[in-house]
């Protein structure tokens, strides 16, 4: 578990066929869907999943995925109960398992309390974009260290050269490399318009694999990724094919159709 199985992917990356990371809901559409997606997505032979932990105002989510992460929180899920959910299944599943959020929940949970139940549950990875370099250098990445847990940060067509360097230097897994200015969903600009962008992180040698986000919906936009990075990241395009009568093989059939 932990950091040696989140990198565990990128050692079998190829340079034609792109890493798959799914983002998912805990807790939606149902409260107990959690478990039997993150089996189904482990069978279908997704390489990471990234699990949300719906949060009342997320900054950088777009409509799709506030509407599930609302979704989830009415349906009574809760921090504890994706934990519990996480370890349910973690035994049958393959991938590295992300948690993706914002630091306030970790703050509100107890931060020594959270990462302790990550390593419990099975995690092995962290996504909070909210959380300032500085503070996570001061304050967090010790305890992270301690625990053997990744942590990815964010950068975007508009971070300058000297953050996006220290950025690479502190990722514990790899970089998530959000392709346009926007929210997770946008229709606004898209992989094939931010060449200038990925040639500027080309140029750089950065140590930290890649991972495209934001923008990624199916087999064509993923497989454009490999130009650039290892691979992508598909969440608003998974939760928009989620079928709410019959979770699982909606789930299949989307993975299906992006290889």
């Amino acid at each position: 578990m932990g950091l040696q199985k989140l990198n565990a992917p990128f050692q079998r990356a190829s340079s034609d066929k792109p890493l798959l990371n799914i983002y998912v809901t805990a807790g939606y559409p149902h409260k107990e869907s959690t478990g039997e997606l993150l089996v189904t997505l482990s069978d279908a032979g997704v390489d990471f999943i990234e699990l949300g932990m719906p949060y009342s105002d997320p900054l950088a989510d777009g409509e799709t995925i506030q509407a599930s992460s609302s979704r989830a929180l009415r349906n009574g899920i809760t921090l504890k109960r994706i934990f519990e959910q996480v370890k349910e299944v973690r035994d049958n599943v393959k991938p590295p398992i992300i948690l993706m959020g914002y630091y306030n929940q970790v703050l509100r949970y107890g931060q020594r309390a959270f990462l302790d139940d990550c390593v419990k549950s099975g995690v092995d990875g962290l996504i909070l974009p909210d959380l300032p370099l500085d503070i996570y250098e001061s304050e967090f990445a010790e305890d992270l260290a301690e625990r053997d847990l990744g942590i990815s940060f964010l950068v975007t067509p508009r971070t300058p050269g000297n953050r996006i360097r220290k950025i690479d230097a502190l990722c514990r897994g790899f970089m998530y490399v959000v392709s346009s200015s926007s929210t997770t969903g946008s229709k606004a600009g898209g992989i094939n318009t931010q060449q200038v962008y990925f040639e500027r992180l080309a140029n750089m040698n950065l140590n930290a694999p890649k991972l495209i986000g934001f923008n990624i919906k199916d087999a064509a936009s993923l497989q454009a990724t490999v130009k650039h990075a290892a691979g992508g990241i598909i969440g608003s395009a998974f939760i928009r094919a989620l079928d709410e009568n019959e979770v699982v093989g909606s789930a299949r059939s989307f993975i299906a159709s992006l290889r």
